[in-house]
This record gives structure tokens, C-alpha cells and sequence, in this order.
């Protein structure tokens, strides 16, 4: 008895793990799920046969054990995507700014957590190097500061102050760029312009609107934003 349950213990495991395949030992995940059911059936009634013969409460207590077992494995194949949604919401909870990908009744979306400083901080990608954007909608487009425009990959040689900007501490000279791509979790741009601004006036890269308008949709909420592509 307890070889035929730990076989359908090891059936669940399967399905589990070719969930995205759609098929199992030839058979259809839905097919073999069935049997896994009916098995589980068919192993309850058994050890109800053979504990007749047997110490009741040990029989009571092992198959218990089994089922409980069994039954998790179920529900974590029947609920894989929303335990999955649910580890990262914690997750980007635990980790203000830390893209996290949801889906919902409309779809696909990017999840970014209010900082504990009380601003929308976004970790992202600007040519494939690592950068923390301040998430600004004043910003016509995105602005990188001289710190990070060297991370990435640009040379001072490469960089023309000749645009005149006004920020928020009055006027200052940026140079026009454009950056091969941007990713903030699953959303990529590719080709957008940006500034870099000089040396020690901007303490940190801002996500402008030229990101922010080729969204499909752009949500700012109390505590999250949701970006969806």
C-alpha cells in the first residue's frame, strides 16, 4: 500500500513538472490526473480492506499522512501560476522597486512596490547593465546621470553637453544620447533617446515619459505602479 501511494505521490510530481508540456508518459496531464484520482480512490478503499486486519489507529494515522501529502502536491499543481504571483508580490513587497511580473483579468503586467522613501524607484536595464531609475512623469524623457551613463558603456569623449535643460535646481547642460535598449522586468524599448546630464547634477537616472507614453497602459497607484506592454 504505502509503494502504491508513493507511486501516485511520484505521478503528482510529474505533472507538476510537465505542467507546460501538456503531457505525461504519453498521456495528456488531464488523463493522467484522472487516474492519479482514481488510484487514490482505489488506495483508500484497499487500506481500508487491509487494516481490518491490522492496528486501525496506525493504519488511520499513516494513510492520513499520505493523503495530506498527496493533496498538497494536487493543489500545487492545480494552483502553481497564483502561488507563483503570490512569492513575487511578497517578494517586490520585500524589495521596493524590484519589477515583479503579475497577470490579471487584463493581462500581463509589471508590479513596482513605493520605496520606503516614498518615491516609485524602478530597477531596470539600459543596454544590459543594471540601473535604478527614479520614476519621474515630468521628465520628457529619460535622463541618465553622468554615473550611470559611464556604467553602461559611454566614454566623456562620446558625451556633448549641448542641450540646455531646466530642472528642478534651475538650468543645466545635458548631452543628447541614444540608448540601444531599456527593460524594466518583461518591458524592453529599443532605440530611445535619452540626456545625460553633467557631472554631480543628477543624483539619479529618471524614467521619463518617452518610456512611460509607449505603454500600453501606465497605472500609479497609492503604493504601486503597474506598467503593462
Amino acid at each position: 500500500m504505502v509503494f502504491v501511494l508513493a507511486l501516485i505521490g511520484a505521478a503528482l510530481a510529474v505533472l507538476i513538472f510537465n505542467h507546460e508540456t501538456g503531457f505525461s508518459f504519453g498521456l495528456p496531464n488531464t488523463d493522467l490526473a484522472s487516474l492519479v484520482y482514481l488510484g487514490l480512490i482505489a488506495s483508500v478503499i484497499g487500506a481500508g480492506v487491509v487494516g481490518a486486519h491490522r492496528n486501525i489507529g496506525e493504519m488511520v494515522k499513516n494513510l492520513l499522512i499520505w493523503v495530506v501529502m498527496i493533496l498538497g502536491l494536487a493543489t500545487g499543481w492545480l494552483y502553481q501560476d497564483q502561488a507563483k504571483e503570490a512569492v513575487l508580490r511578497v517578494a517586490g513587497g520585500l524589495a521596493p522597486g524590484r519589477p515583479v511580473t503579475v497577470s490579471d483579468e487584463k493581462g500581463q503586467a509589471v508590479l513596482i512596490r513605493k520605496s520606503l522613501n516614498g518615491h516609485f524607484e524602478a530597477a531596470g536595464d539600459v543596454n544590459g547593465q543594471p540601473v535604478n531609475f527614479l520614476i519621474d512623469t515630468g521628465a520628457t524623457s529619460i535622463a541618465l546621470s553622468h554615473r550611470d551613463a559611464l556604467s553602461i558603456g559611454f566614454t566623456e569623449g562620446e558625451l556633448n553637453y549641448s542641450l540646455i535643460i531646466n530642472t528642478a535646481n534651475g538650468q543645466a547642460r545635458a548631452a543628447p544620447v541614444r540608448l540601444d535598449s531599456v527593460a524594466i522586468g518583461t518591458v524592453e524599448r529599443r532605440g530611445l533617446r535619452a540626456t545625460v546630464a553633467e557631472p554631480g547634477r543628477l543624483d539619479q537616472s529618471l524614467l521619463g515619459m518617452n518610456f512611460i507614453s509607449s505603454l500600453t497602459a501606465f497605472e500609479m497607484r497609492r503604493d504601486e505602479v503597474i506598467l503593462r506592454d
